[in-house]
């Protein structure tokens, strides 16, 4: 059995065992969207939304929720308490490296948020009615470049955080500015049109413009995808200079 994949089944393990954990990264998105859906009037179709209802905006939102969770709130509280209690240094002496646990936290975020994309998406269609994204390749690119700029900005807060507090503290600082610019306040595109343009230059704001255009159809733009990637790439340049094992 390969290093990798012993440490792949005792993180996962390790994972189920957190209740709070597995609620907000796969449960708390579709809760906040049949909470959302349950409003009358966010079921009913506005003209100025191309006929579109709240409810519709919001399922993108909900998606963009889970990758936020994972990226600000549970990866860098995992990597940065291993940190802390000197895990990673013990396992530096052993076949199963650092990395092996990296790339296994990666891999189980990633499954988590495709958890809960599911999920999210199944509820909504049939408790809601809400259409499934018809734009399904540019859906899952859309997709990709965000669960990697999410989890990007997660091992950036790791590296930046010396112990788990400290993370914390960071994650709850960004959490909400990401939220905004999910569109958990307000879907994005309702903004105005200067604010849905500053909100386009961050990471998220810019996946839920995209997310929101395959889902009625269109190819995400380049321009979303791009700023999406681009902020990915930079945090991970980030975490790769800062992170530390000890």
């Amino acid at each position: 059995m390969s290093a990798t994949t012993t440490v792949l089944r005792t993180e996962a393990r390790l994972f189920r065992r957190e209740p709070a954990v597995i609620f907000w990264l796969i449960a708390f998105p579709t809760v906040l969207l049949v909470i959302l859906g349950s409003i009358p009037a966010f079921r009913v179709a506005h003209a100025e939304l191309g006929g579109r209802r709240i409810v519709d905006l919001y399922v993108p939102v909900v998606v963009l929720l889970s990758v936020i969770m994972a990226g600000a709130q549970t990866m860098p509280g995992v990597l940065t308490g291993y940190r802390e209690r000197g895990i990673l240094r013990r396992m530096s002496t052993t076949p199963a490296s650092p990395r092996h646990l990296l790339t296994v936290q990666i891999v189980l975020h990633s499954a988590a948020v495709l958890v809960s994309v599911l999920l999210a998406l199944a509820v909504g269609r049939i408790a809601f009615d809400v259409a499934l994204p018809e734009q399904a390749a540019g859906y899952v690119l859309a997709l990709v470049v965000t669960v990697f700029a999410g989890l990007a900005l997660g091992a950036t807060i790791s590296a930046l955080s010396r112990t788990a507090k400290i993370a914390q503290a960071v994650g709850t600082i960004v959490f909400f500015p990401l939220m905004f610019t999910a569109g958990v306040y307000a879907p994005v595109p309702v903004m105005p049109s200067v604010l849905r343009q500053i909100v386009g230059l961050t990471p998220i704001g810019a996946a839920s413009q995209a997310l929101d255009q395959a889902s009625v159809g269109h190819w995400p733009d380049w321009s979303h995808l791009g700023v999406t990637g681009l902020w990915a790439v930079v945090l991970v340049g980030v975490a790769v200079r800062w992170f530390r094992w000890e």
